[in-house]
């Protein structure tokens, strides 16, 4: 990873990894000022703090492997691979366990220490030694009197467990009789209540307990030993208790008191159904005994005869001690001297307090790296008493079982006595101890010799508090000596470091040295839950690497938490962190596991500029893996830093991490978390000004930092309405709406979901939480102003998105126009019945008189209502016009070739369809709404394919010109085809089928959709041997590849959710007819209204319902309520909101009975967040030397480049050789009217006339995919091309119906999973209805990314692969369609276009859009099927025409051709010239008379004669209308892009490939 091949930054923080070769500077489009794409995409290798680092590539060891060019792939971010759906774990992925203690988590409030030592007199069953242990707390309790002792050893042994925990109160019970102790027991209880209470006995002065599970204590008069139940200990102490037994046998009372914990709660279950609340069971007890049942405690006479309690209460002490015994020092130093050790136990700068702090490191240490993390959260993290406790029971593990003790505990520990860190522990206490007789040599040894350090330590405290003066050292001439801190701490993090620099980021096989994998079941993902994700696939972003797994985390982990605490160590610990947490999830989930959350929350009040940037970092990365931060930083008052990070002006003085931006992003991203769903949180963000700070940012040029300030925003104003009117007052809608210009997709993204939260849309992580209530309240605005508003915002995002190239962005499109749905469905139901009408006049036209226009006597009559007030008319026919566009676009969108798109849109259509038909329009007499739709017969869809689109329709602009005329007067925008009926129902779904009721179709409309549910899976078929073609044709309609993430799910106006949870999964549930029926026959009988009637009622209850919003909104404001209902804001009132004397009539209601399925629900904020999940220090796995997708592409490379170099040697032989060598013969159904070869890979792919598209490997004859395009029947694929082909390749197509499909995994030896759609959009929106076209035309230059599309339209659109948008629309200044297009291979921005009228145009994009045209060519004189660039020469082009012409022409000469050949005097079908050698061949066309063969010829350039030739024999003439009504051919011809092949596909499906008879070339 980093270590010695990647820069540092400084403070040696280590450089961030490229944001993507996808992002280079060098290929940014001329226009664009900004730096675009990408959130896996990130430019330059800029170090944490800053530092850019241009060389990165070329340090160290990197440069040893084979360089890779810089190759920019497009379509191939993860954008593409997921759309803006977050992605599902890999299976295999760790279990995460909670970090946070559950909340009925142990807290120990009391604790009895109850002592039974009976001293000067032995219990029956222990025989002692002589000499033996006699120390008891320290004590020696044969010094004073026998009372005196007890009292000073009980005191001694409260005073250590002070040092563990001072905050509990400890009662020493002293030798107590059964009586007082049943009664300590009880006030114990009483005073605890709820919380834990320690029990510690001690019964080194009774007998050991018995087998049964008895312990010992004395009768009032200490004549008797009386034995006491555990059971009645249960008792008195009931539950939550921890538990040490200090004596021999110890084993017994743990096993019986799990064994009668388990009867207990066995018995509570049957019979009194559990526990009071609040009580845990008494199995929950935590236990620590001091050994087995079956052994005795040692009685050695160096070490203290309580030395379990020892270990647990005072570890250093017996530590220190322990060393000396099994150690031999040479300095000879005496225990007494030890005892001396200067320091104290709290200050980490003195010796005494350097070891405690190692000695709680290696322990907690020791515990991470051998117990479960269950078990580790529970003990370690979750109480201060019990963690101490179990941290010193690995030492009295360790030193008891060398005196045949084994210590247990309950829960069960597996060892830890010989874990390879005690050699840590044992070295560091050998440093510190060969440096006691120089600490001690100046000092005064004490005049009473403490046994104990930590009594010493009291006195020493206290003695400080009285004396001001320290003493004075004995020698005062000498210097003091200065003490040598320990390396543990450096060498641990040095180690860690190495773990870091040395593969720990490498992913590795399940085994021994990675994380656990756990996979129960609750983690199989449930696809109708609330937070359903999809299931993981093989080929999702892991590229087949999802067997891979975490490393096994270093050892020192926690040794890192504890460095936090030192300031010499803390940045070094830090940047360490940072790289650690940058890993993944799991290393976030490790770290917050372990404890860090504390010392992270409490370093933000630290005010160190050095710290800033790692803590952002850190912070960053803990925010993204689990949210609920956002109360611990609202508690802590943390967002203030991030809050200033993100305000601070670029100080020249904090340069140490000058890539501001960078991190600015990262404190929104924090900031947007503290308010996500979380009223506390935006108000915190509001007073902190945070809102202005993103509204500052939203013009700055990292694209970064832009995203985020917009989802802040988002956020922020997420269903509060006093920040939204503050936003408003501040213009940020206008901001947003101009961010939709953006280069970044992103970005664009980000604005509209800002502006889908502002009206409406919750932000919240809750899939049930759909939200609603528009824009508030809005109260410092007038009624109308508001409406306008509202209105004005949807529509500018819609007009400046619907065509965006990103199906995510137009995801989020969807969203936004859903929230306008919910709250003005009136107006909409109004669009929709106008839009009805007009379709139905439009195809009825023939039958119909003209003052049959109802739609637009309604609209008349509607405006005449106003009576003369013409500007208010003119608003509110803008208004109509307005929603009109809107509705226009969503119909548009239902039939995008995106399948989350058109599925979200589908979804807001019907709901709008819906409630058409329940409104009063189905009552009036003049509707056709009731009468079955128009059918349309085939040859007319077949012949009005084309009329895809026009140009901006008369409503759009009426909304820009302020024309005065009715919008929808003229025909519906929507006039792709057939409109709603057909398009609708036969262009991507059958959601409207046709049967007698249009109304009653509309009603079961749900269950009939033809999209893939959950259950049909991936829809294209897979290779079958059998030759049957287009078996996944459902209801007319071939279904494309699916998307890698299709998380879109229709869901239907009338289906009912059976639980409130399921309200937005989608449910098969439909109301019956009959009861829908009912409602409909429930309605007053039809009445004497006018459709303007209705529409004035249904516009007038929209405005009631705002009313109504901004009257509650207003009440709510008064009380200071933000979130004022389960939704996060004001619901719109589904039902009618009129009162009894409200002038409107015809009882409206609208929405009673209709499923509430509106606003849309976006993904994207948690898609964003995936960003600061993913390593950003690191490169990615596809750029790491060493990994298996690097290997792949390195290989590529090499082969690519020996494909090269020997294709150039043939290309200079190949002219003057025979093309006449037979390759091979593919046969397919159909005509294979595209064919394109692939550079580099033996790869055909073939497009027949309709929508099927076969890959074959053309060596081996081999079909390695097949599957559809799902453009509309009666359109054909037109284009064809694979891009990408350095490093694999995308299939893309051009369609007839103006739409772009890109396609990725068609090669099932690299990918295991089916063909993925990678993206889709609307290349050309304004297709023209010719009868003779040629559909789509596109060319795709790799080395710029810029994809031009041309066709049956008068412009050619070119699009920036990098941005996916629109560079520019170029008139072609001519009346026929485009035929061809041939970009420059080079930079130059000069391009060619062949018209079907004959002519020849060259362009330049770099010249003005109406003028672009520099030279036009007019020899020759019909359809000119082909033009191509010389192969060798510059300047010089070959086109072929029709009419069997090929002419050579040069762009520095005059009009007329350098050359031509008659070919094909009774005609050409089809031309193409090679691109590496002086070779061109076209193949004869088929007409009536002569159709029984057809002749490919190859000529050579060089030599102007024919080279090779081929004939075909045909066995069934063509129809005589021709195959397909787009591009006049009945063949195809391609050349290979490399390689001296060419391929030619016959009308008969057959593809014969032919190659150059070469001689050898060395």
């Amino acid at each position: 990873m980093y270590g010695n091949h990647h820069a540092e930054g400084s403070n040696g923080w280590p450089a961030r990894r490229q944001r993507s070769s996808d992002d280079s500077d060098t290929e940014r489009d001329h226009r664009s000022s900004t730096r675009s794409d990408p959130s896996s995409s990130r430019t330059g290798a800029r170090g944490m703090n800053g530092l850019s680092d241009p060389d990165l590539r070329h340090g160290g060891s990197v440069t040893d492997i084979p360089e890779a060019a810089p190759i920019h792939p497009y379509w191939a971010a993860k954008r593409h691979l997921t759309c803006g759906n977050t992605t599902p774990p890999p299976p295999g992925t760790p279990k995460m366990i909670p970090w946070r203690a559950a909340p009925g988590k142990i807290k120990t409030a009391h604790a009895a220490l109850v002592l039974c030592l009976n001293i000067d007199v032995d219990p029956p069953d222990i025989i002692k030694t002589n000499p033996c242990a006699v120390l008891e707390a320290w004590v020696d309790p044969h010094t004073m009197p026998s009372h005196k002792a007890l009292e000073v050893i009980g005191q001694n042994l409260q005073h250590q467990f002070e040092g563990l925990n001072p905050k509990i109160s400890y009662k020493p019970i002293l030798d107590p009789s059964k009586d007082d102790l049943k009664r300590f027991c009880a006030n114990l209880r009483k005073s605890a209540m709820d919380d834990a209470v320690l029990f510690h006995y001690n019964g080194h002065g009774v007998p050991k307990p018995t087998p049964s599970g008895e312990l010992w204590c004395f009768n009032r008069n200490y004549t008797q030993y009386i034995p006491v139940a555990l059971q009645e200990i249960q008792s008195w102490l009931r539950s939550p208790c921890i538990f040490i037994w200090d004596c021999s046998a110890a084993g017994n009372l743990l096993s019986n008191f799990v064994k009668f914990a388990e009867q207990r709660d066995n018995d509570a279950k049957l019979h009194g159904g559990g526990y009071p609340e609040g009580m845990p069971p008494f199995s929950e007890c935590i236990q620590l005994a001091a050994c087995a049942a079956d052994e005795q405690l040692p009685s050695c006479p160096e070490l203290p005869a309580d030395l379990f309690t020892s270990c647990l209460t005072s570890p250093i002490d017996i530590a220190l001690r322990y060393f000396l015994l099994t150690n031999q020092l040479p300095s000879g130093i005496s225990t007494d001297q030890v005892m001396q050790l200067p320091g104290d136990l709290k200050d980490r700068r003195t010796p005494l307090g350097e070891l405690n702090w190692i000695f709680t490191a290696i322990t907690d240490t020791i515990a991470w790296t051998t117990f479960p993390r269950e078990v580790f959260t529970r003990l370690y993290r979750s109480d201060l008493l019990i963690a101490s406790l179990f941290r010193n029971f690995l030492l009295a593990e360790r030193i008891m079982k060398n005196y045949h003790c084994t210590p247990h505990t309950y829960p069960p520990l597996p060892p830890t006595n010989t874990h390879p860190l005690w050699a840590s522990w044992d070295l560091a206490v050998d440093a510190c101890l060969r440096q006691l007789p120089d600490l001690l040599k100046n000092t005064e040894p004490s005049l009473a010799k403490d046994v104990s350090l930590g009594a010493r330590n009291r006195r020493q405290a206290a003695r400080n508090e009285s004396a001001a003066q320290p003493t004075a050292p004995s020698n005062p001439h000498e210097k003091p000596y200065s003490y040598i801190p320990s390396r543990f701490f450096t060498d641990q993090l040095t180690a860690f470091e190495v773990w870091i620099s040395r593969g720990g980021s490498a992913l590795t096989k399940p085994g021994p040295l990675s994380l656990p994998v756990q996979i129960s079941p609750d983690q199989i993902p449930d696809l109708d839950g609330p937070n359903s994700v999809a299931p993981y696939a093989a080929t999702s972003l892991d590229q087949g690497e999802h067997h891979l797994v975490p490393r096994k985390p270093p050892d020192q982990l926690p040794i890192v938490l504890q460095v936090l605490l030192s300031q010499p160590h803390r940045l070094r610990a830090l940047i360490l962190l940072s790289q650690f947490v940058d890993l993944g999830p799991w290393a976030v989930h490790l770290a917050l596991t372990i404890g860090i959350f504390p010392y992270i929350a409490r370093l933000l009040q630290a005010a160190g500029q050095d710290l800033k940037p790692v803590l952002i970092f850190i912070w960053a990365r803990i925010s993204a893996v689990d949210p609920s931060c956002q109360v611990d930083l609202y508690n802590n008052q943390g967002y203030k830093y991030f809050a200033s990070a993100l305000a601070g002006q670029d100080d020249p003085r904090q340069a140490v991490f000058p890539n501001g931006s960078e991190h600015k992003a990262m404190c929104a991203f924090i900031l947007s978390t503290i308010a996500r769903d979380y009223a506390h949180g935006q108000n915190a963000c509001w007073r902190e000004r945070v809102f202005d700070s993103c509204f500052e940012h939203l013009d700055e040029g990292d694209f970064l930092l832009r995203q985020w300030s917009a989802l802040c925003i988002a956020q922020i104003w997420d269903a509060n309405d006093e920040i939204k009117v503050y936003g408003v007052d501040r213009g940020m809608q206008d901001k947003l709406i101009a961010l939709l210009s953006d280069d970044s997709p992103e970005v664009r993204s980000a604005a509209l979901y800002a502006l889908s939260t502002f009206l409406g849309a919750s932000g919240s992580s809750d899939l049930n939480k759909l939200g609603g209530g528009g824009s508030g309240t809005m109260y410092q605005l007038d009624e109308r102003i508001h409406f306008r508003m509202e209105v004005a915002v949807v529509t500018g995002a819609a007009l400046a998105i619907k065509e965006d190239a990103s199906p995510m962005v137009r995801k989020e499109l969807l969203v936004l126009i859903s929230c306008l749905v919910k709250e003005w469905r009136g107006y909409f139901i109004v669009c929709a019945w106008i839009y009805w009408e007009e379709d139905r006049r439009w195809k009825d036209a023939e039958n119909q008189h003209p003052d049959d226009d109802l739609a637009g006597m309604a609209i008349a009559e509607w405006l005449e209502n106003y009576g003369d007030d013409e500007e208010y008319r003119a608003e509110n026919r803008v208004l109509l016009s307005s929603f009109f566009t809107i509705f226009s676009i969503l119909l548009e969108l239902s039939v995008d070739p995106y399948h989350e798109v058109a599925t979200n849109a589908q979804t807001i259509v019907d709901y709008i369809m819906a409630l058409l038909l329940e409104s009063p329009f189905t009552r009036l007499d003049s509707t056709t709404l009731n009468r079955p739709p128009h059918q349309v017969s085939e040859s007319l869809s077949t012949q009005s394919y084309g009329s895809t689109r026009q140009r901006v329709p008369s409503d759009q602009s009426s909304i820009r010109n302020g024309h005065t005329t009715p919008a929808p007067l003229n025909r519906p925008t929507l006039t792709r085809s057939e409109t709603v009926t057909s398009t609708i129902s036969s262009g991507v779904s059958n959601t409207l089928r046709r049967t007698s009721s249009f109304a009653n179709v509309l009603k079961s409309l749900a269950g009939n959709i033809a999209f893939p549910s959950i259950e049909d899976g991936r829809s294209s078929p897979k290779p079958q041997p059998t030759g049957q073609e287009r078996t996944e044709i459902v209801q007319g309609v071939s279904r494309p590849p699916s998307p890698n993430l299709n998380f879109a799910q229709y869901t239907s106006p009338y289906s009912r959710p059976e639980s409130p949870e399921d309200s937005y999964s989608r449910s098969s549930t439909l109301v019956s007819h009959e009861g829908l029926q009912s409602t409909v026959d429930s309605q007053p009988p039809p009445m004497e209204f006018m459709p303007s009637d209705v529409m004035e009622a249904l516009m007038e209850e929209d405005m009631e319902r705002l009313k109504a919003r901004r009257r509650v909104g207003n009440h709510s404001r008064h009380g200071h309520s933000h979130h004022r209902d389960g939704f996060g804001g004001v619901a719109s009132p589904s039902g009618s909101t009129f009162s009894v004397d409200s002038s409107v009539i015809l009882g409206l209601g609208t929405g009673v009975g209709i499923r509430d399925v509106l606003p849309l629900k976006s993904r994207f904020y948690d898609w964003c967040c995936e960003y600061f999940k993913e390593p950003q220090m690191r490169q990615p796995e596809v750029d790491e030397p060493g990994s298996v997708q690097y290997n792949y592409q390195v290989w590529r490379q090499q082969r690519n480049e020996q494909v090269y170099e020997a294709t150039e040697k043939q290309a200079r032989e190949a002219p003057r050789c025979r093309w006449e060598k037979p390759v091979n013969t593919i046969q397919i159904n159909g005509l294979p009217l595209s064919l394109a070869f692939h550079a580099f890979d033996p790869h055909l792919v073939i497009a027949n006339e309709f929508d099927m598209i076969t890959v074959w490997d053309w060596i081996k004859r081999k079909r390695l995919n097949r599957f559809f395009n799902g453009n509309p029947r009666g359109t054909s694929i037109t284009s064809l091309h694979i891009i990408n082909q350095e490093v694999g390749g995308i299939i893309l197509t051009g369609a007839a119906d103006g739409m772009i499909r890109l396609y990725r995994n068609y090669d099932p030896s690299l990918c295991s999973g089916p063909v993925q759609m990678v993206s889709a959009f609307r290349g050309l929106n304004e297709v023209l209805h010719v009868k003779r076209g040629s559909g789509v035309i596109t060319d795709w230059k790799q080395s710029g990314g810029t994809l031009m599309v041309g066709g049956d339209s008068r412009i050619i659109r070119v699009w920036d692969a990098h941005t996916e948008s629109q560079v520019m629309d170029l008139d072609t200044n001519a009346e026929s369609p485009v035929t061809a297009l041939a970009s420059d291979s080079g930079s130059s921005s000069v391009f060619l276009a062949s018209f079907a009228d004959g002519t020849v145009k060259m362009f330049d994009r770099r010249l003005e859009e109406d003028d672009a045209v520099v030279r036009d060519y007019h020899q020759h004189t019909s359809w000119v099927q082909n033009v191509k660039w010389h192969p060798t020469l510059a300047g010089q082009f070959l086109s072929g025409s029709l009419d069997g012409e090929v002419k050579l022409w040069d762009i520095r000469g005059g009009d007329a051709p350098l050359q031509g050949w008659d070919l094909f005097p009774q005609g050409l079908s089809t031309f193409d010239v090679h691109e590496q050698t002086e070779v061109f061949a076209a193949t004869s066309s088929l007409n009536p008379s002569n159709w029984r063969s057809q002749r490919t010829e190859v000529r050579s350039l060089e030599s102007r004669r024919a080279i090779g030739s081929l004939t075909a024999a045909l066995t069934s003439p063509p129809p005589r209308e021709g195959v397909t009504p787009f591009t006049p051919r009945t063949s195809s011809l391609a050349f290979h892009p490399r390689e001296m092949v060419y391929g030619v596909g016959f009308w008969d499906g057959a593809v014969r490939i032919m190659g150059c008879k070469l001689p050898s070339v060395s």
